[in-house]
């Protein structure tokens, strides 16, 4: 049977830099690995940060769009039967940020599928420095995504300090208790360690992390969640900043998780990822001239108002 493994993780965790980390780590092994990635939105922007990983020859799937539970499940499905007819050793899903857990042990119940796959580990990604208070809805989605996992595996713990852990910790919990699970996390069972400095042995022993099950109350995510994305915006780098700040700041455009995209500047590909604590760009080989905002309630008529009026000055 092919071993399968989730990684999860809210919207801007950093579950695809996990993922490369991952992937190339058991790539080094000598295993064959299969992806299947979820973007949340029309345009799978996350998809082109994994040619790397194609490029070496890992075989990578995509789901796009934001579509209802019985329709991403069917897409979903039928992505893990083309990649189960492939013998791979490893395959690891990368869901969207906004993701019920659920769906991927449900779907992985199904016939033939729990005759091709074994479930290996189910990891969560969780932002350090994401401290924001959380709707009732995002706050189910956290539970989901940690009540199971086998590893909580903290990111940008490097601009970190013991303080905005703890308070990870705390958001974590609480959402679990406001999901009635059981299930309470403290430093000593989450991998708080820099990424940088992981080991062989750090990623063995995600890779061995399993899984738990755990009860929790079920609720409804449909809705709510949308995207808003501009293409051949032609914007450069301080434009960018520009457009990313007034879209953190503004309560009134809704809850704005995460702006990624690319853009061109001086002939050259540059990756954006933005959340309200973080603004980076950095060099990508290959890119395509789009900017997505993500989140909650969104105000699309006036978020296209902002991003024209900053592009045309």
């Amino acid at each position: 049977m092919t071993k399968i493994d989730l990684i999860t993780g809210f919207l801007g965790s950093g579950k695809t830099t996990f993922l490369k980390l991952y992937v190339n780590h058991l790539l080094k092994k000598g295993l064959k690995v299969g992806i299947i990635e979820n973007d949340y939105g029309a345009v799978n922007v996350d998809m082109m940060l994994l040619s790397e990983l194609a490029d070496a020859g890992v075989e990578v799937e995509t789901i796009v769009g934001a579509c209802d539970y019985d329709c991403h499940k069917r897409r979903f499905k039928t992505k893990l039967i083309a990649l189960g007819m492939q013998n791979f050793d490893r395959v690891i899903i990368e869901p969207s940020g906004i993701f019920d857990v659920d769906e991927f042990f449900d779907t992985l119940r199904e016939e033939p599928l729990d005759r091709w796959y074994e479930i290996g580990s189910v990891i969560a990604i969780a932002d350090a420095l994401s401290d924001d208070t959380l709707s009732d809805t995002s706050s189910y989605i956290l539970a989901s995504q940690t009540a199971n996992a086998g590893a909580v595996v903290f990111s940008k713990t490097q601009l970190a300090d013991k303080d905005k852990i703890n308070l990870k910790l705390a958001e974590i919990n609480s959402a679990l208790k406001n999901a009635k699970c059981n299930r309470v996390f403290d430093s000593g069972n989450v991998i708080t360690k820099n990424w940088s400095d992981f080991s062989d042995e750090d990623f063995e022993r995600i890779l061995k992390c399993g899984y738990e099950l755990n009860d929790f109350q079920k609720s409804d995510i449909a809705g709510g969640y949308s995207s808003v994305y501009f293409m051949n915006t032609d914007t450069n780098s301080e434009k960018a900043k520009a457009i990313c700040k007034t879209l953190f700041s503004d309560r009134s455009l809704g809850n704005i998780f995460r702006v990624k995209g690319f853009l061109k500047e001086n002939e050259k590909w540059l990756e954006l990822n933005a959340t309200e604590k973080q603004f980076l760009l950095k060099p990508i080989k290959n890119g395509q001239d789009i900017i997505i905002a993500i989140g909650e309630r969104l105000n699309e008529e006036k978020i296209k108002e902002i991003f024209n009026n900053v592009l045309k000055n």
